[in-house]
């Protein structure tokens, strides 16, 4: 995969939005071009170690048959590739568990992709972004031939059969792993449980915790009185009467107070006249 030689190359072609423009050739006699939008990957917001900001190059409208490792390859003439994260949209890279295996995710969706190439310097951002636009990026070379067509299904189809042997090796390595993460889970919360002794009397002791993390007791005391705490607290910035449906609450139960203190009323006097002793003047 190497750009196809020309003997007039042009300079790189921005658009507005920043990005500049590459072409992508399917093959070396290939007449048609498809363009691909790249520009440096700036998001404040995201500070993660799988995009760094100043390695991570941001690539929209890859063709379908561009799979990672073909963008991997055609981005390598640019300099070392990390790794490529392609997606149906963009978006952030945090992953809320392992990852896992093709048989228990689904299968992706056929489309045009976005894509997040990482380099391992920071030149090769530059070397992508000042790349001539009348230079083809060429996909399927004789070296490494991209496959299309009736053969691509038919390797996807074959791909997509399921070998015992292989289903097997995949749940065995993600059974391994989950004893391994909830094994080293009950020895992180055992020393927790060891740093924090309460004695006879019901004092805690405290222990330093990691920078920036205060430490709290574990006591079913103390974590009473915390509760007790936040709850008068809570009552105290409560807003008495302020919205409409509090005032009205508070004159039901006036009204159901009243009348509630009238039946105590009626039974102490029908109680003092069968006594006789009830004298109204």
């Amino acid at each position: 995969m190497a750009p196809c030689k020309t003997k007039h190359a042009s300079q790189a072609f921005i658009i507005p939005g920043g990005f500049t423009v590459l072409s992508l050739q399917y093959s070396p006699d290939s007449a048609a071009r498809h363009s691909v939008f790249v520009k440096e990957h700036k998001v404040r917001a995201e500070k993660t170690s799988q995009r760094p900001l100043d390695k991570t190059l941001f690539a929209i409208n890859i063709p379908p048959y561009c799979s990672e490792p073909i963008v991997k390859e055609l981005f390598s003439q640019f300099g070392p590739v990390q790794s490529v994260e392609l997606r149906d949209k963009p978006g952030s890279s945090e992953h809320t568990g392992p990852k896992m295996s093709k048989y228990f995710t689904p299968t992706q969706k056929q489309g045009f992709k976005v894509g997040y190439v990482v380099f391992d310097n920071a030149r090769s951002i530059a070397a992508a972004k000042s790349h001539p636009h009348d230079v083809p990026l060429v996909v399927s070379t004789e070296q490494q031939p991209v496959k299309t067509g009736i053969q691509k299904w038919v390797d996807q189809y074959r791909e997509e059969l399921i070998q015992p042997d292989k289903l097997q090796k995949a749940v065995d390595s993600f059974l391994q792993g989950y004893d391994k993460r909830k094994e080293e889970e009950a020895e992180r919360k055992k020393k927790a449980a060891e740093e924090q002794q309460e004695d006879e009397e019901g004092w805690v002791k405290v222990t330093r915790g990691s920078r920036g993390v205060k430490a709290r007791p574990h006591s079913e005391m103390a974590n009473q009185r915390a509760l007790h705490k936040e709850t008068r607290k809570r009552k105290r910035k409560e807003l008495v009467n302020f919205y409409t449906w509090q005032h009205r609450n508070t004159q039901k139960e006036h009204i159901a107070e009243l009348r509630k203190k009238f039946e105590e009323d009626k039974q102490r006097i029908a109680l003092l006249r069968a006594q006789r002793k009830f004298r109204p003047y």
